[in-house]
């Protein structure tokens, strides 16, 4: 599984880092950082925090 996020939708609501923090994280000046390839294991987590972007800008390939 790849991940991708769209940094111009991103607004950085950061629900994404709730849902998997082992994958989105907030840096010092509050910009969202993540790891484009996850283990398969946080897919679940992974997918809730797709699901929980207000804009939809986390974009799952390889699903």
């Amino acid at each position: 599984m790849r991940v991708h996020v769209d940094m111009n939708l991103c607004q950085t609501h950061a629900p994404c880092v709730f849902a998997a923090p082992e994958v989105f994280a907030l840096d010092d000046h509050d910009e969202l950082v993540y790891d484009a390839t996850p283990a398969d294991a946080l897919r679940p987590a992974v997918e809730e925090a797709a699901h929980a972007c207000p804009v939809q800008a986390i974009i799952l390939e390889g699903t």
